[in-house]
């Protein structure tokens, strides 16, 4: 059973605040121990609080102020070069969650965009797609064209090397890219099909049941999938 997620906020009740500080600091000390335990490294706590009269440190105050000894003697600059307070710690973690977050988006368009490209193989009509649908739309079949071109100007190669050996038995898996290629020059072949869709003659608008709509895409003027994902 996966324990509950803790909402990182202040305690607003007493005994609750009391017994989490009781439980959390007991917990921090014997990460502390044991960090210092298996890694042979020399380590201290201090921590004050409103429920004991006095800091209670770890190991013991003689411990403690051979570990700060040691970080005094430091450069200054050493000094603060990992050092973080709250407001830092959380800068940070928001930047890290915004970046996952934009790759994310990325990701998710792009599987959009290419779950409509393959739709646009079976036919479907292109008429409830935007602007920037078919910019991306356009994007994504230019690449796949580019791979497809680039993996038959390799297979050409590898043919007229075997023409210039002489002949000989061709191999099970020669044999598959070769038809593999005969169906990506199919799919070459819709270019043009692919262009002229691209490139309506008619306003873009709502359809019937077999136009296509790219999912979760919003049209609003703030849309979170931007074209800027796709060069």
């Amino acid at each position: 059973m996966t324990r509950k997620k803790v909402k990182l906020a202040y305690i607003t009740n007493d005994s609750a605040r009391k017994a989490t500080f009781k439980k959390r600091k007991n917990g921090l000390m014997k990460k502390v121990s044991e960090l210092s335990t298996l890694c042979g490294i020399e380590a201290c706590a201090i921590i004050c609080s409103p429920y004991d009269a006095h800091p209670e440190v770890w190991p013991s105050p003689l411990g403690v102020q051979r570990v700060l000894s040691q970080f005094q003697k430091l450069p200054e600059m050493e000094q603060c070069k990992k050092m973080v307070n709250q407001e830092s710690f959380l800068r940070q973690r928001i930047t890290k969650a915004n970046e996952h977050l934009k790759k994310q988006r990325k990701d998710n368009r792009e599987k959009e965009v290419t779950h409509a490209m393959f739709q646009c193989l079976t036919g479907k009509s292109l008429q409830n797609l935007n602007l920037m649908d078919l910019n991306d739309l356009g994007w994504m079949v230019d690449r796949n064209l580019k791979e497809i071109n680039k993996r038959s100007d390799s297979l050409k190669k590898v043919t007229n090397s075997q023409m210039a050996a002489g002949p000989r038995a061709e191999h099970p898996s020669q044999r598959a890219e070769m038809q593999t290629f005969e169906v990506n020059s199919d799919n070459m072949q819709r270019q043009q099909w692919f262009m002229d869709l691209l490139t309506p003659q008619e306003p873009l608008g709502f359809g019937g049941p077999d136009e296509m709509m790219l999912p979760f895409v919003d049209n609003s003027q703030n849309p979170p999938w931007s074209n800027t994902f796709f060069p």
